[in-house]
């Protein structure tokens, strides 16, 4: 979990565009951003595997 103030930091918008940091709205990681979903990879497979995320299954082949 991120610290709060860090949080805070990344929802304020940046004086380059290219500064933006996009984070896990669920628990503020910023590495491996799902952009589609707004969720990191971790909370995303919590999600998905539960069925709380519509349209979404866990692949078998």
């Amino acid at each position: 979990m991120a610290k709060r103030s860090v949080i805070a930091r990344a929802n304020k918008k940046p004086k380059f565009t290219t500064r933006i940091v996009r984070r896990c709205f669920r628990c503020g990681r910023k590495r491996g951003y799902l952009r589609d979903f707004k969720l990191c990879r971790i909370c995303f497979r919590e999600l998905a595997s539960t069925g709380k995320i519509p349209g979404i299954t866990k692949s078998s082949w």
